[in-house]
This record gives structure tokens, C-alpha cells and sequence, in this order.
């Protein structure tokens, strides 16, 4: 079914809505909760208050594109839920690891007000809008998705090393689009 379609149907408020989600997003959105959380019972519950969440967004909110308005939701609730149970330390430390990366560029979640986040997340876009294809997707591979750099060396066919050489140069050129831009 189209996305139009299925959007439609949530207008409607048809339960068939979440029954076509489910079939054309399901796996997309359980790989998105997975790679957060790494536990199947907990990506599950976060795929289903996905459905929750869209079903009380739509209608009056109409998603441009439903993968890309599913899959942050999906995303958002993982990372929501994975804070929860950081103490238990799950995620097997991937999404410390990509963060802290991150960090180094960007900065904290200290006392940055929004306009700023806002800039840097403007400055941000601009800056995958540079990078090649295959960069760009390792890029949101690691940081969007938070695969492994294994994980991502098996996607791409790049030895785990050329992946984590790629990503260091990605960040250290991210790091001085956001030094120029007077952001850092």
C-alpha cells in the first residue's frame, strides 16, 4: 500500500492503518528500536508506542514522508527508553560510544539553549549535503541508526578499519565546518 494511502487511512482513524504500517515499516522500525536498545522485548514495545505515536499525530499532523516520520518517532522513543535503562548498562555500549564521538564535535547537553542546537543542527544538514554518498551513509549508518562499525564494514563491504578511519576524517571535517561557522 502507498503512503498516502495508509495516511489516509489514520485520517480516517481506521485501525487498518496500523496493520499497513506494521507490514510495509514494521522490520524498519524494529531495526531503528534494536539497534538502540539490543533487547527484542524492548524494541518491540518501542515499535508499538511508534504506531501509538503516529496514531495520535495523524490527523492534524501530515508527514511529508511516513518512513522518515515513522522512523524518528521510532528512534526518539528508543532513545527515550534506552536513558531508562542506561543503568542496566544495554545497548552494549553503542550508543555511548557513538555519542561520545559525536561529542567531540558538537559538544554536551550542557547548558546549550535551543537557538544554538538549532544552528548546529542547521550547519549539520548543510554538511551532509557535502559529503559523497557512501560517506553519508556511513555517517548516518553510525550516528542516525547507531550501528556498529562492524555492522556498518558488513553493509558497505569496507574492512571495519576503513570505517573508522572514514568516520574520524568525517568528524574532524565536521569539527571545522562548525569552527568556520563560529558554532564551537
Amino acid at each position: 500500500m502507498e503512503d498516502d494511502q495508509i495516511i489516509k487511512l489514520y485520517f480516517e482513524r481506521s485501525e487498518q492503518a496500523i496493520e499497513e504500517t506494521d507490514t510495509k515499516y514494521g522490520g524498519y522500525c524494529y531495526s531503528i528500536a534494536y539497534n538502540i536498545l539490543t533487547n527484542q522485548e524492548d524494541a518491540e514495545e518501542s515499535v508499538s508506542d511508534t504506531y501509538l505515536s503516529a496514531w495520535n499525530s495523524m490527523p492534524p499532523r501530515r508527514p511529508p514522508a511516513l518512513a522518515a516520520f515513522l522512523g524518528k518517532i521510532t528512534r526518539n522513543i528508543s532513545i527515550d527508553r534506552w536513558r531508562k535503562y542506561r543503568a542496566f548498562k544495554r545497548g552494549e555500549g553503542q550508543i555511548e560510544i557513538a555519542l561520545d564521538e559525536l561529542s567531540e564535535c558538537v559538544g554536551g547537553e550542557s547548558a546549550e539553549d535551543a537557538a544554538i542546537r538549532k544552528e548546529i543542527l542547521a550547519s549539520l544538514n548543510r554538511f551532509l549535503g557535502t559529503l559523497k554518498e557512501t560517506e553519508r551513509s556511513v555517517f548516518l549508518c553510525r550516528y542516525w541508526y547507531l550501528d556498529s562499525t562492524e555492522e556498518i564494514a558488513e553493509k558497505s563491504g569496507f574492512s571495519v578499519s576503513k570505517v573508522k578511519s572514514m568516520l574520524f576524517r568525517i568528524r574532524k571535517r565536521l569539527y571545522t565546518q562548525l569552527v568556520k561557522e563560529g558554532l564551537l
